[in-house]
């Protein structure tokens, strides 16, 4: 199957690259270019595109706007562009909130140092999205009470999901439970890795949770390192937990969420009665693809926790996690995965799940519910 792409830039030249690179690939055709939001919103009902790529600033109508329209008027997968900076991470998070799935950085040496590689990336993120489009759907979502959570906040469209790497047809299934009985078993911490996917649903679960929630909680988002702190920023002003971007040395508190700083690496030590945050600079020689690595944050709490832990692995591409969640299991965690249908992209979920690591598979709408039965 080829998949038909609408290229939505101001730029032409950044349109004419993003094209030639599309159409190098055999599963991917574009089929038209829109030189703004409205433009698109134009084309998209004629051309019908399977999935769009997006430029967040342009005039007359923005990419951000022209999400919202799209998601109203006639969902289709979209994969934002976005300059690495403080705006461009707060304007990604506003175009994630409004449907779209994913996000690359516009310039292609931020993607990769490597042209073919980044171009690897574009198309890869490109065809998995435009999977998620067979059997679009808009979820009506359950309405969750928290005080900071506007309740016209925009939700994300979800989409049928895809194998571990390529997406090319159904995952084996784990059976997907709602609810769940309480083990009785003892937590000292709630740890949770994401990838595609992952900011849209980490908010989800996290504004669920009370400002007492008894345990600290890690978490671990694939995302660029000036992106981590605006996104912190903005969980800590829709939950009535704490989230912070972790900082090396902070001793990890009941109530507050310690987000991982994107392009570094997070452990978690023990320090007399306490565990703290170990902040490193990833290693370019460390054959790790993730900065940061849900494995290797996962690993140092098996080994700073033992079996006190429940961890968590969410919607997103590859298999990161799995093998830092083998180590937990194998200290006596709880391992629980998201699943297939409610992931943007069933492969960290998938890899957990068929390796028979994780316990439960549990829908995103029911992923914070559950955590509160199992934990408080």
């Amino acid at each position: 199957m080829v998949f038909k792409v609408l290229v939505v830039d101001d730029s032409t030249f950044y349109r004419r690259r993003v094209r030639e690179i599309l159409d190098d690939d055999r599963e991917l055709e574009v089929i038209g270019e829109a030189r703004n939001g409205q433009d698109a919103l134009d084309k998209i009902d004629t051309l019908l595109p399977d999935v769009v790529t997006m430029d967040v600033e342009m005039p007359i109508m923005d990419g951000i706007s022209a999400v919202k329209a799209i998601m109203e008027k006639r969902p289709v997968p979209i994969l934002m562009f976005s300059s690495l900076t403080h705006h461009g991470a707060q304007a990604t998070l506003d175009a994630l909130e409004a449907g779209a799935l994913d996000f690359l950085p516009k310039k292609f040496e931020d993607i990769a140092q490597d042209r073919k590689d980044a171009a690897r990336l574009l198309c890869t993120k490109v065809r998995l999205i435009a999977r998620r489009g067979v059997g679009i759907k808009r979820p009506v979502l359950k309405r969750i009470e928290s005080r900071k959570f506007p309740d016209n906040a925009p939700k994300p469209a979800f989409f049928k999901s895809s194998n571990l790497l390529s997406g090319r047809k159904d995952a084996t299934r784990q059976p997907t439970v709602s609810s769940i009985k309480a083990s009785g078993k003892r937590y000292k911490c709630l740890a949770i890795g994401a990838s595609t996917g992952g900011p849209v649903a980490l908010q989800k679960i996290l504004v669920a949770l009370p400002s007492d929630f008894p345990y600290p909680i890690v978490l671990v988002q694939h995302m660029p390192g000036t992106f981590t702190n605006a996104f912190a920023q903005r969980l800590n002003s829709h939950c009535d937990i704490a989230v912070k971007e972790a900082e090396h040395g902070d001793i990890l508190k009941p109530g507050c969420a310690y987000l991982a700083p994107g392009g570094k690496q997070m452990l978690i030590e023990s320090s007399g009665s306490h565990k703290k945050v170990v902040i490193t600079d990833a290693n370019p020689s460390d054959k790790i693809n993730y900065k940061p690595s849900v494995d290797l944050t996962f690993g140092s709490l098996a080994k700073a926790y033992g079996g006190d832990l429940l961890g968590i692995i969410l919607t997103g591409m590859g298999a990161d996690g799995r093998e830092g969640c083998r180590l937990m299991k194998d200290n006596g965690a709880t391992i629980w995965a998201q699943d297939q249908d409610s992931c943007v992209v069933y492969g960290m979920p998938q890899a957990v799940a068929v390796a028979n690591i994780s316990v439960n598979s549990i829908d995103i709408d029911d992923m914070s519910s559950c955590i509160l039965t199992e934990m408080t």
